[in-house]
């Protein structure tokens, strides 16, 4: 397969891709967000009967996919924020809850230096409850279509690794 070339074909193969793994849902309100990726999965183990339950844990990742031309400081902390802010509301903590993960992936042409370095530097985690209730992380990506740079921060860095996969980069 060749690389790709357009911010079109990029957000198509992710989606196709994510599509084994998520519940991929296409949004189409006016936003620069294009999709919503959610994944969810249950872990338990018991002994012998069902009844008895050793321990269970819930896991959840919303993955969003952001079609941005230029990506700019101002940008990145608008959608940030955003992104943040609805993947909290879905998050659904109680007991049982292991980890969520939120991630924008940023899908762009350009991106400011300035952009790219507070998407590096971005570090948002919360526990829940001491970590009894779990805990969320916050993952970023972005993906510079015209020099073919994936970016990420830190907590990022396997999300960064399946685009550079994905996307033969």
């Amino acid at each position: 397969m060749a690389e790709v070339s357009t911010r079109a074909a990029v957000i198509d193969r992710l989606k196709k891709s994510y599509t084994a793994y998520y519940n991929v849902n296409e949004i189409d309100d006016g936003t620069p967000i294009v999709a919503r990726c959610e994944f969810f999965e249950h872990l338990e183990r018991y002994f012998l009967v069902r009844k008895a339950e050793l321990w269970n844990a819930n896991c959840e990742e919303f993955l969003y996919i952001l079609d941005i031309p230029h990506l700019t400081l101002a940008e990145y902390k608008k959608w940030r924020d955003y992104i943040r802010d609805d993947g909290m509301t879905r998050i659904s903590v109680g007991p049982g809850h292991m980890y969520s993960y939120i991630t924008p992936v940023f899908i762009c042409d350009t991106c400011d230096k300035d952009a790219l370095r507070a998407l590096k530097r971005c570090h948002i985690y919360k526990s829940f409850r001491l970590s009894l209730h779990g805990w969320m992380d916050y993952h970023n990506a972005v993906v510079e279509v015209s020099t073919g740079r994936v970016g990420h921060n830190q907590s990022g860095h396997q999300t960064a690794k399946v685009l550079k996969e994905v996307l033969l980069l």
